[in-house]
């Protein structure tokens, strides 16, 4: 039995908790509209979990070509970017349901052999400061958080049963 003056720090017993308590406190600590963990699978990024919860449904999915996180991910654009609009690889994605994002931060979270499992993202429907940049290295430490996870043998949840495009 855990003591309820350290309940607060116990172990969280799955990925998905890790995930989800990732997200809140990426909400709580960086602001932010919302935050997503993604997996990649068969040409499409799909939404596992999302903060708050009401934000993007799990199962919602974008194809990969359209994504943010794929520019992210082949090096054609920054890991964050307070101002979308500025970078060209994403000012050139913001139609359809990225029509609004102004702002994005994402980073990879891989399997244990270094694949990409997909990706861990916040985005923002205002620009954000300059100074916002500094909230990246706290994106990197959770996202390494939950592919280190992965790799100690947790498994991320499994991809929703409909996965309504977004």
């Amino acid at each position: 039995m855990v003591p309820a003056d350290v309940a607060d720090v116990a172990p969280w017993r799955d990925w998905c908790s890790a995930a989800e308590g990732s997200l809140r406190f990426l909400a709580e600590q960086l602001g932010w509209d919302f935050w997503m963990v993604t997996e990649v699978v068969d040409g499409r990024q799909v939404v596992l979990l999302a903060h708050p919860p009401d934000a993007v449904r799990p199962g919602m999915e974008l194809p990969w070509e359209e994504s943010f996180c794929r520019q992210m991910i082949e090096g054609n654009a920054p890991r964050l970017a307070t101002v979308t609009a500025a970078v060209p690889a994403y000012a050139s994605r913001t139609t359809g349901p990225l029509r609004d994002v102004a702002a994005y931060v994402g980073v990879p979270l891989l399997r244990a052999d270094d694949s990409l499992f997909g990706t861990l993202c916040g985005v923002a429907f205002r620009a954000k400061p300059r100074s916002a940049a500094r909230d990246l290295r706290v994106v990197e430490a959770a996202a390494r958080l939950l592919s280190t996870l992965m790799a100690a043998g947790m498994t991320p949840p499994p991809l929703p049963d409909e996965a309504p495009s977004g």
